[in-house]
């Protein structure tokens, strides 16, 4: 037996059964075609807007880089886009979460009607949402012609829509459906039991939805408020139809660039930051998606 063992090496591998190896060639085989489509229409647009940055008068280089960059536009734009997506997703968690809980918790007449409404924001473009608000809330909308009749003022009392916060309460608006929803089914998955257990025990409503209502809702208040942050990153049809002229975020210097003044390679380095920042706030988004799995995992 011990000669056996002396003459069998002992970093020998026993080669994988052939049905195993003909699996994994067939897995192999069946994501190769998605991979394809991908590398298609993700991979080479991407590719071709690095490309048609580096372009110069000269050739190639990375003078375009450098002159867009350092500009104080390009500065400013950036500085706009982040805060406000900041505020308008901070915006919508809030929204979202105060209608969710009445939806899920607070029974009205109406309340199934109010829920399809919200569900009816999601299948509108986002520009109606801006429409809505020039024709409420505008100079010459209704509310101040409104206060206008009931004050006798001759100046509009609102003006607000070519601002920042103008912009910010459009995207509030338009984008708070997106944390609603996953905030309902999250709601819907919680036990009615434990809510009753914790009022019979003598909770408070305020501490019952804040040491096991909210505390459930964190994972989708996390999904719902990256997809709003990555959405309001890239937001650029609620900029252009305010009119908001000095609120130049970095998709509306895209077009600033790209289509107005014909600077593609400028416009391409700012596309390539663009497309960055979506990139980082999705792998930033995983990352914490992955941890905070393995840490409820143990």
């Amino acid at each position: 037996m011990s000669a056996i063992l002396l003459e069998r090496p002992v970093d020998s591998v026993e080669p994988p059964p052939p049905d195993a190896t003909r699996r994994r060639w067939r897995a192999a085989l069946w994501t190769l075609p998605p991979m394809l489509l991908v590398l298609l229409f993700a991979g080479y647009p991407i590719l071709r807007v690095l490309t048609e940055s580096t372009v110069t008068s000269d050739g190639r280089g990375t003078e375009v880089w450098s002159s867009v960059l350092g500009s104080e536009s390009f500065r400013n734009a950036l500085w706009r886009t982040v805060s406000i997506a900041l505020a308008s997703t901070a915006g919508c968690l809030v929204l979202g979460a105060f209608l969710a809980i009445v939806l899920a918790f607070v029974p009205f007449p109406g309340s199934a009607v109010v829920g399809r409404l919200i569900d009816t924001v999601l299948t509108l473009p986002s520009f109606l949402v801006t429409l809505a608000f020039t024709f409420l809330y505008g100079t010459a909308g209704a509310v101040n012609a409104l206060i206008a009749e009931l004050t006798g003022r001759d100046t509009p009392l609102l003006n607000f829509l070519n601002t920042p916060l103008g912009v910010i309460a459009a995207e509030i608006t338009f984008f708070t459906p997106f944390v609603v929803r996953p905030l309902l089914a999250a709601f819907a998955q919680l036990p009615r039991e434990q809510l009753d257990v914790a009022a019979s025990l003598g909770a408070s409503p305020w501490r019952v939805l804040r040491q096991i209502v909210l505390p459930e809702a964190r994972p989708a208040m996390g999904a719902g408020g990256s997809l709003v942050l990555l959405l309001t990153l890239n937001e650029f049809g609620i900029v252009l139809f305010t009119g908001a002229k000095g609120v130049l975020t970095l998709p509306a210097l895209i077009y600033t660039r790209g289509i107005v003044t014909f600077d593609l390679p400028g416009a391409a380095v700012l596309a390539s930051v663009q497309v960055a920042l979506s990139l980082t706030l999705y792998a930033a988004y995983r990352f914490v998606f992955a941890r905070v799995t393995a840490r409820k995992g143990q």
